[in-house]
């Protein structure tokens, strides 16, 4: 009908403008044909209405596998999550695995979704992983496929657990609810970083044609190959964070809310809090089951701010609990909030919880250990973006601190190296709230972390202290550290590409960095995209670099740092500053000023030249 009938909506289409004839065809037959009558229907709908914009964006370019797997939204097409692109993503995908592993068949994978579904297009993050176990299954691996939603840590734990050659965890974590996602995992546990990003997406490219067996889910849920990892993981999880309790205060009067912002995270927090022998948390009761539309909140991110705990602080008020934990909907990160003394709520920042988190971490760990040359075994992580109070606490207290790219694909394959060598890592953060508080779970877990933190605010309770008044204390005594992060929407990759040309061409000066921003002076540049790094004998970074997303670090002369950068999941253009003070130096208001004028100085002169295309971050 459409050869036939529609030549002039297939003129608009831009078949013989924009796209390949035959590609543009080829892509609507598969998608007609990939058995999910849903995702045709959609593309039905869209040739009758005229939808040229939609279709070209569904069907113009295949989405990118990166090192952080796939993600975008459910629909129809070569860019979007759907039955078709979980085979071809899952074919290639077992192709590389075969070529890497030759016991491949006796380790298998294990698969994971979470809650998300997607009622116009059909998709679903347990159909998606029924069909990417029935890939697997149909070339004789076995598949430990999780017969219920599970939080994202549960996949990475199982591989270590289990000695499994890799992992996939069907998850878009906090992102849109029209959005689902393809994590991957290796056999060490951690996340994939390149070169097996590539290996992967060129084994895609060889394997789109589906394998007549890979539709066949239903068939591949009754094969032998798949087992139920569910019970046995669970019981073995939290088992293993139970190693973590240093304290019982199974007495203690503090009050705990918990939201799991519609996840998966409740009754897995609810398990947390009971190994720990802690007093179970309220649970926010219409946010605490998973809802796929996400009905109560703007975005499902509780690091967007308050307007997602509004909920949460309303059941505080009414139990009389000081304190709010809060999972994203795949829970693995963790924010927390608690009541000060003017009766406002404080939503700590990615950057104070994870000073609070190490201090505690290592705290616990000085409890436990008297040889004082063990700390000399003991490491802190944190990535590039996120404050650097580890680094002062590594320094006075003298244990090692390191820091990576951002993402914890690189703390959890550098928290890997170290272990094998026999090393202790205690503690990894982003600022993006993201605490790895266990190496048995090699990423970031808001299960294990809400945990200890349940455990660190009973301990700060007998102490007639909260986590405000010891925050102060830790900044206190190892330098105050200030922080102001933001970021601007941007859609238009030529606009994110010119803006970050512009700082390395500055002045029109090619290969040239600003050496000032407003009255603040540039002491160092280090640009992660093209490698150069002044601070450097030879200019180049030491951190491993990519072409293919945008990274500048600039320091200041008044000791302030302000790192620039490209999302890898959303379309933001992130900026992430910080002001360090010595110990002993309490101005505050005074640093937090200095701060505020630095900013607004960078968004003045490097954001300025783009302002009217960019969109601020959401109030």
């Amino acid at each position: 009908d459409f050869e036939n009938e529609d030549y002039e909506l297939k003129n608009q289409c831009g078949i013989y403008s924009c796209v390949n004839k035959m590609c543009f065809f080829v892509c609507l037959f598969v998608c007609f044909f990939t058995q999910n009558p849903k995702t045709a229907a959609m593309v039905q709908n869209m040739m009758k209405e005229g939808a040229v914009e939609a279709l070209r964006k569904c069907f113009s370019s295949r989405m990118e596998f990166g090192t952080a797997g796939l993600r975008a939204a459910m629909g129809p097409g070569i860019a979007c999550m759907n039955d078709l692109t979980i085979i071809q993503t899952t074919q290639g995908f077992c192709r590389y695995l075969e070529e890497n592993f030759g016991n491949l068949k006796e380790r298998g994978v294990v698969i994971g979704y979470d809650a998300r579904a997607h009622p116009t297009s059909g998709g679903s993050s347990k159909h998606f992983s029924s069909l990417a176990a029935a890939v697997f299954i149909s070339q004789g691996v076995p598949v430990h496929l999780f017969s219920d939603i599970t939080p994202t840590p549960f996949v990475p734990f199982t591989v270590s657990h289990l000695g499994l050659c890799a992992g996939i965890m069907v998850t878009a974590s906090h992102n849109p609810k029209q959005d689902n996602g393809y994590k991957v995992y290796w056999e060490n546990g951690a996340q994939i970083v390149s070169p097996h990003d590539k290996g992967i997406s060129k084994a895609i490219e060889e394997n789109l044609e589906p394998w007549p067996e890979s539709w066949n889910s239903e068939e591949a849920l009754k094969n032998p190959l798949l087992k139920d990892p569910y019970q046995d993981i669970h019981r073995e999880y939290f088992k293993v964070i139970q190693k973590h309790c240093h304290h019982r205060y199974s007495q203690h009067t503090v009050k705990i809310v918990h939201t799991s912002v519609h996840g998966v995270g409740h009754a897995f927090v609810q398990s947390a809090f009971k190994a720990f022998d802690l007093r179970p948390p309220y649970a926010v009761e219409e946010q605490k089951d998973p809802d796929p539309e996400f009905s109560t909140v703007k975005y499902p991110n509780p690091e967007e701010g308050e307007g997602v705990l509004t909920l949460s602080f309303a059941l505080a008020e009414r139990e009389g609990a000081t304190v709010v934990l809060a999972n994203d909907p795949d829970a693995d990160r963790l924010a927390i909030a608690e009541k000060q003394e003017s009766a406002q709520w404080r939503l700590f920042s990615g950057n104070e919880l994870g000073a609070l988190l190490g201090w505690w971490m290592f705290h616990c760990w000085k409890q436990q250990n008297s040889d004082a040359a063990a700390v000399k075994n003991l490491y802190m992580l944190s990535s590039t973006v996120s404050s650097k109070i580890l680094r002062a606490v590594a320094l006075k207290e003298g244990f090692h601190f390191e820091e990576t790219l951002t993402g914890f694909k690189w703390m959890g394959n550098r928290a890997r190296d170290l272990l094998d060598q026999g090393k202790t890592v205690l503690f990894a953060f982003e600022e993006a709230i993201g605490y790895m508080c266990s190496p048995s779970v090699l990423d970031k877990d808001g299960v294990s972390a809400a945990a200890i933190a349940g455990e660190m605010i009973a301990y700060l309770t007998t102490k007639n202290t909260n986590l405000s008044q010891q925050l102060a204390t830790i900044y206190e005594e190892y330098g105050y550290h200030i922080c102001k992060n933001s970021y601007f929407i941007c859609h238009d990759q030529n606009v994110i590409c010119s803006l970050f040309e512009r700082l390395r061409n500055y002045g029109g000066q090619k290969d040239s960095y600003p050496t000032k921003c407003g009255r603040f002076s540039i002491s160092a540049v280090r640009d992660l995209t093209t490698g150069y790094d002044n601070n450097q004998p030879d200019n180049k970074a030491v951190l491993p670099t990519s072409s293919s997303s945008q990274m500048i670090t600039f320091n200041f002369s008044n000791g302030g740092v302000a790192t620039m950068r490209t999302s890898g999941t959303e379309p933001k253009i992130k900026y992430y500053t910080e002001l360090c003070a010595a110990p002993g130096n309490s101005d505050v208001k005074h640093l937090k000023k200095e701060l505020d004028d630095l900013v607004d100085a960078i968004v003045e002169n490097f954001f300025e030249p783009q302002k009217n295309k960019l969109q601020p971050k959401p109030e």
